[in-house]
């Protein structure tokens, strides 16, 4: 349990009602607090740091205003929720954050009733909030609704589909946190359209103090201040144009300091007692109070664990260098991104060939349709997305880019479990996703020398493909098991290891599960049980992954994967083996995530909590074994 003995204010907040008792004068010293124990606590766990910081103030001044849970608060991603949580009766487990049975790194319903909707991912804030807000007037509620929306979603379309949806009688309060940010810097004409509409620092400042002094002046103060900002508002209106969203119907607010306490304070109360659907705009300063992340914000959105050893040779990083190979030698390649060009690898291609270089903000389907448009047009896009992120596109997979045989290649990355950050993050929907669409090409390498093979033969697939990678870098009792005479770059193809001699059961698998397969056959070797694994470095076509397989099957076949199960690599590339005739009368397994939803406990890892680690695949095996045994016995 962490101690905060040298934190006055923070250790006695327990819940929203404690805040609220504090004096206006004593939620500035709070603030400051919070952000000294976010960049220590954060900076040892791990996880999203500027945009937490930057808001203390908003997040105070919501919980200020408003009484959670009758109240809802919404983030958007919730990967900006860390102070909502400290304020929210979690502080005490703070030090648990993104551990195993520890605290999410995003806000989850199951964690807490003050956590009103959950989101791993972006712009989906606006559409729950309307809905909610919905369900309470349908209701006869008179509970208040609160959306926390950064300015990178709203490079998303789903935002808009959500403020083209929005009715004016809500109590709806949708709060753009405009910081510039989202995770790469925001590009497009929507992010220009908020520079428009802000102001500058001195005139916010100006701004809150002017709303300050009018209001402390004894009955004409407030009917001033009311008189001034109908005029400029008036004046506004007949030199300029509406902005956006007043264009959508929704009465708008802003642009108001983020970080200014009080005049949060006094724009979320104005917001309330409109009791109807208002936006205000708000600009804080992501990674304040931390001069590292004040200077750096994009490369402290996420901080590794303290302690953790950087992997200088990556699979992000060998593939962004395998994509200017390529793109040296054919000028129709491109590189698209959905605002993740530090992450997937792609800042060298960007700084290469500028020209060729798309980062379409937080916009998956857009990149994948954007994608198919540049094939078209006899281009070769290759689209770069983390696999959590490329759920969101399966529909422009299907109708834009499969249904039209058009040569779109996807680079997927963090394939796999990806344990910090918990099921938003894990990578296991996108083989079964993939492996639906007729003609798609998938590749698994595993060495990052196999990642420009990959690349190579996705680029020469004439319709959709992809190669998927993990974070980090190559296993080295993959490269020792699978390659002991080095890595080549040749066509991706089948590998084979024999944990000894006259192997009796085949293990098929594919990407770095395979090292696990490995732990798992020492363990059955020590028990006279020996294995042979085949590992797949390409999975679809899988009627041509099954005439290269077959050959190479002994005994019972078992199919090993850290993905869905259903639908998965294991499944089709045995119904493939079957409809091929190349099993015979073998028995077979499919060994794959059942739920790619499990929470584990503080006593597992996320394989575990699965069902698909070393020890689920040995228990498998014998069962295997067993079965095939006994069935040979009453034959």
């Amino acid at each position: 349990m962490e101690n905060f003995e040298a934190y006055k204010l923070l250790q006695g907040i327990d819940s929203p009602s404690d805040l609220r008792a504090l004096s206006a004068e004593q939620l500035p010293q709070l603030a400051a607090e919070i952000r000294e124990y976010l960049s220590y606590r954060v900076r040892e766990n791990g996880g999203h740091l500027a945009s937490n910081l930057g808001v203390v103030e908003l997040t105070l001044a919501i919980h200020r205003v408003f009484e959670t849970p009758t109240d809802h608060v919404i983030f958007d991603v919730g990967h900006q929720s860390y102070v909502h949580k400290l304020l929210t009766g979690r502080k005490e487990r703070f030090d648990t954050l993104r551990k195993p049975g520890g605290l999410s790194g995003f806000t989850k319903r199951q964690e807490s009733v003050h956590d009103a909707f959950g989101a791993g991912h972006s712009s989906t804030a606006v559409s729950a909030a309307i809905g909610l807000a919905q369900a309470q007037a349908l209701s006869g509620n008179e509970a208040f609704t609160v959306a926390v929306v950064g300015d990178g979603a709203l490079t998303g379309g789903l935002a808009y589909e959500g403020l083209n949806n929005c009715r004016p009688d809500l109590r709806l309060v949708i709060i753009i946190n405009e910081n510039e940010m989202s995770i790469s810097p925001n590009t497009g004409h929507l992010c220009e359209h908020l520079s428009h509409i802000r102001s500058s620092k001195k005139y916010l400042r100006a701004k809150a103090f002017t709303a300050n002094a009018l209001s402390r002046l004894p009955l004409v103060g407030k009917p001033l201040y009311r008189a001034m900002r109908a005029l400029k508002r008036g004046v506004r209106h007949l030199f300029y144009r509406e902005n956006l969203f007043e264009h959508m119907g929704v009465h708008y607010r802003g642009p108001i300091d983020g970080n200014d306490l009080t005049g949060l304070i006094a724009s979320l109360e104005y917001a309330k007692q409109l009791k109807s659907s208002v936006i205000l705009h708000v600009k804080t300063q992501k990674g304040r109070g931390d001069a590292a992340a004040e200077a750096n914000p994009d490369l402290y959105h996420g901080v590794p664990p303290r302690g953790t050893t950087p992997c200088n040779e990556t699979f992000s990083a060998a593939f962004g260098s395998a994509l200017c190979r390529a793109a040296s030698a054919d000028a129709r390649i491109c590189a698209i991104t959905a605002a993740m060009s530090h992450g997937t690898g792609l800042e060298p291609f960007r700084a290469q060939y500028p020209d060729r270089f798309f980062d379409v903000g937080i916009a998956e389907g857009h990149a994948v349709t954007f994608a198919a448009g540049l094939a078209a047009g006899d281009k070769r896009p290759v689209v770069a997305l983390y696999s959590t992120f490329l759920q969101r596109a399966f529909d422009m997979l299907v109708h834009d880019a499969a249904l039209q045989r058009l040569p779109v290649t996807l680079a997927i990355d963090r394939a796999g479990f990806n344990a910090a950050d918990g099921p938003t993050h894990h990578g296991v929907f996108d083989v079964a996703m993939l492996s639906a669409l007729p003609g798609v090409a998938i590749y698994a390498p595993v060495t990052l020398k196999g990642v420009q093979a990959a690349l190579d033969a996705a680029l020469q697939h004439g319709g959709v493909s992809a190669l998927r990678y993990p974070s980090g870098g190559e296993n080295a009792r993959l490269l020792a098991a699978f390659y002991p005479d080095g890595v080549s770059d040749t066509t991706p193809g089948v590998r084979v290891y024999d944990s000894g001699v006259a192997p009796c059961l085949t293990v098929i698998t594919h990407g770095r599960i395979a090292a696990r397969a490995l732990h798992a056959a020492d363990t059955l070797a020590k028990e006279g049980i020996y294995v042979r694994i085949l590992l797949c470095e390409y999975l679809a076509p899988y009627e041509v992954l099954a005439r290269e397989v077959a050959p190479l099957l002994v005994g019972a076949a078992l199919f090993y994967e850290e993905e869905l199960r259903a639908g998965g690599f294991g499944e089709n590339l045995r119904a493939a083996l079957l409809r091929g005739g190349l099993l015979g009368t073998r028995d077979t397994h499919v060994l794959g995530a059942e739920d790619p939803f499990a929470c584990r406990c503080e006593a597992q890892d996320v394989w575990q909590a699965a069902g698909v680690d070393a020890a689920s695949l040995t228990a498998s095996v014998r069962a295997l074994m067993t079965k095939s045994k006994k069935e040979n016995i009453e034959l």
